[in-house]
């Protein structure tokens, strides 16, 4: 049996957790683990490899099953537990595993998130407390496109948040690594760039500031922030060479060969360790003991049957790795590099040997741009122009004086070498400098892009096969064909008389997208809050995946829930035209009696009057948008009050086929006459789940049912798009119809909105 066979079978076998529609029962799963030791024990090669796979896929699901029972038993109600916590920020945010529940020993790895309360007395990781808890299931935003923060609690373990009713402190002994940590932050704080110093150092970015986060997004460089295995490898290696070093002083029947090999390896475990065990760190020193043994047995294995061990042995360790992008991002980097040099190596120029490893690093970093594209497009739509040029510097100068610098401080800093350690610490941060300045240098080379080209970007994968096997010469007509199946987007498409409006997930708030013929509108532009709005982080990112450029924003009022994002759209798109009952410069009027058209529909504004005098939810500005035969009446936060006020006149105006429910389902809202005199069939409502208000209401939800509304809310079905053409219309509802995967289903209590 080979071993690289067996990778490949345990890959196979644990890759369908990305889109298993929901985990099999556990009576199955044990039907699957006696048909695969039964197969397993066959002599049929083929048979006895099916049986294997069998049994791998059964652990890929147990592993999964594992996950999500604590999601559905432990958050009905008080939770006894024993909780180990792992970071805190020193006041109300702190994460932990769960070590015990109920006094007995909890095996299962579940991390928790506890939020809103300060504990009894200073907390640091490594203490232990027995704490009260009430938990909830994680539950995430969920839009076409957007990033799926469900998918990555799942990858992460962090599948439990919630707050402590009760903590009493067992152990109050901070962990080896906290306290080493603490003082390197305190010694730090005196450097400009010692944020990123304990970023790449111990992989600490929450203080790393926000506009350098972007600034090496946009330069394709953020990679080298994370602790990578870049990092872990060459800390390893140092260790290798210090090692073989050392063999030098001692007698030759002291050597052994394994030895520096072992060392390095060790290091790698320790030092992931000093940085929190961090998943790429983990999955470094898993991928480095994979090495170490076929090198202890003098296997001689090509690049890619390594590479599928390594992946193997991750995803055996973890099978819910499979759900992480940085693993996808990891292991593609590395089969683009296996691949480029394999497929397209430099050629031997006896005159360019001085300079070969310059183009050796331009080549990689050509490769880099090129390969990595269709995996950076699908996760960060987009790629980085100056990527290219960026990390010719930078890849070097982090690498191979930045890090060694970082770690000889951290080492330093463990002895009584002070004055030592401040001269490493001076250059350390010097050498970031002038990376940071080389980098402000460039221009913005991020370039976004929009899903009708992402399959454009396997072409350079097709490019380099076809070129090694001259495909122009041997299917000349397969060439002809694709050549012109890539033109596709710039096909010209008849014009379709259907329209959509795209309710967005955006949480305790309101954005919709009303689209026809490739342009948009909106309606309410979702929350702001400290340090970001819903505009910046969801609705621009979702309009430029979808190829929609706004032409304008109706603002229902001033709310932040509803307001929040205008003012990074505006940004975005300057020319962009807001309507809106609040009488500010720039802004149309959006009164009673106020009508327009947009790309043949029909708009039509029923509330409030010029001259009411409320302000607030009750000023809402109500609009009707209608195509002859459909129609959507958006309410924004209206209540009951100024709902019967609206309906005393023009109540005949308002029949509608889509409500979108007012307030967010509020019982102050959503009044049985305005429910009745809509007609509507269909009830849109966006909150968020565990919102402090509990909307939607269970009352408005039964009278909206009872009137005959089909009902739909976000935390449910995530974004909802609604499309009207003639005589009928569809919903789709991303968490239910589009994407229905495991772990995006709805768990723990059913019905749960507070």
């Amino acid at each position: 049996m080979g071993i690289p066979t067996l990778s490949i079978c345990a890959i196979l076998a644990i890759a369908p957790l990305l889109w298993l529609p929901e985990l099999p029962s556990p009576y199955t799963v044990w039907v699957m683990v006696a048909g695969g030791i039964v197969l397993a024990a066959w002599q049929n090669h083929r048979v006895k490899y099916a049986g294997i796979t069998l049994l791998f896929c059964a652990w890929g699901i147990l592993a999964a099953q594992e996950s999500v029972w604590p999601m559905q038993h432990l958050t009905t109600g008080a939770v006894q537990a024993e909780v180990e916590l792992t970071s805190t920020d020193g006041a109300t945010l702190h994460q932990g595993n769960i070590r015990s529940i109920d006094g007995k020993r909890w095996w299962a790895s579940t991390g928790v998130t506890l939020y809103g309360n300060y504990l009894p007395q200073k907390a640091c990781a490594g203490q232990r407390w027995t704490m009260t808890l009430r938990l909830r299931p994680a539950h995430g935003e969920l839009n076409d496109g957007g990033y799926d923060s469900q998918r990555s609690a799942f990858a992460q373990h962090q599948t439990l948040s919630g707050r402590f009713t009760r903590a009493e402190l067992v152990d109050g002994r901070c962990s080896l690594r906290a306290q080493y940590l603490m003082s390197l932050q305190n010694r730090l704080s005196a450097y400009r760039w010692g944020a990123v110093i304990l970023g790449l150092g111990m992989g600490e970015r929450l203080d790393v500031p926000r506009e350098i986060k972007d600034l090496m997004r946009e330069t394709g460089t953020l990679h080298l922030m994370a602790i990578s295995g870049l990092h872990i490898a060459l800390a390893a290696s140092l260790v290798w060479l210090l090692a073989r070093g050392l063999q030098f002083l001692l007698p030759s029947h002291r050597v052994y060969w394994q030895m520096p090999l072992l060392a390095g390896l060790c290091f790698a475990a320790f030092y992931a360790w000093l940085t929190g065990l961090q998943p790429p760190a983990l999955r470094t020193v898993i991928a480095l003991a994979v090495l170490a043994m076929l090198r202890i047995a003098a296997r001689q294995w090509s690049p890619w049957q390594v590479w599928g061990c390594c992946i193997a042995a991750i995803l055996i360790s973890d099978p819910l790795a499979v759900l992480s992008q940085s693993l996808a991002l990891s292991a593609f980097a590395v089969a683009a590099l296996i691949f480029w040099f394999q497929w397209l190596p430099l050629p031997d120029w006896q005159r360019a040997r001085r300079i070969r490893p310059l183009l050796n690093l331009l080549s990689l970093q050509v490769g880099m741009l090129m390969l990595l594209m269709p995996l950076q497009v699908l996760i960060f739509h987009g790629f980085s122009f100056t990527s290219l040029v960026a990390n010719l510097f930078a890849v070097p100068l982090v690498t191979f004086v930045s890090v060694p610098l970082i770690l000889l401080g951290m080492l330093l800093h463990l002895l009584p070498l002070e004055a030592l350690e401040s001269v490493v610490w001076f250059a350390a941060d010097k050498s970031l400098a002038g990376l940071f300045w080389l980098l402000m240098r460039l221009p913005d080379g991020w370039q976004s892009v929009d899903q009708r080209w992402q399959y454009m970007t396997q072409l350079p994968w097709l490019i380099i096969i076809g070129w090694r096997f001259r495909a122009w010469k041997t299917l000349p007509a397969v060439i002809f064909a694709g050549s012109v199946l890539l033109t596709f987007p710039l096909w010209r498409t008849e014009k379709s008389e259907s329209w959509t409006l795209h309710m967005l997930d955006v949480g305790q708030g309101l954005a919709i997208v009303i689209e026809r013929q490739g342009k948009a509108i909106l309606y309410d532009t979702g929350l702001a809050w400290p340090g970001g709005d819903s505009g910046q982080r969801l609705i621009i990112p979702w309009l430029r995946w979808h190829h929609l450029r706004p032409e304008g924003v109706i603002l229902s009022h001033e709310h932040l829930d509803h307001a929040g994002g205008l003012a990074s759209l505006q940004k975005a798109w300057p020319d962009l035209w807001v309507r809106s009952p609040l009488r500010l410069a720039g802004h149309h009027p959006c009164f009673r009696g106020e009508r327009w058209r947009w790309q043949g529909l029909s708009f039509t504004v029923h509330w409030p009057p010029e001259n009411y005098p409320a302000q607030g939810n009750n000023h809402s500005c109500v609009v009707k948008i209608d195509d002859g035969e459909q129609s959507v009446l958006l309410t924004g936060d209206i209540e009951a009050q100024a709902e019967q006020a609206m309906l005393s006149h023009y109540w005949r105006y308002l029949t509608s086929t889509l409500i979108q429910v007012p307030h967010h389902g509020s019982i102050t809202s959503s009044s049985l006459p305005l429910v009745q005199r809509v007609e509507g069939r269909i009830a849109l409502d966006s909150a968020a789940r565990y919102n402090a208000w509990r909307f939607p209401s269970a009352k408005v939800v039964r009278r909206y049912r009872k009137e005959g509304y089909i009902w739909h809310d976000t935390p449910h079905s995530g974004q909802i798009s609604v499309t009207f053409s003639q005589h009928h219309w569809q919903i789709r509802r991303l968490r239910e119809q589009f994407l229905p995967v495991w772990y995006h289903q709805w768990f723990g209590a059913p019905v749960d909105n507070g």
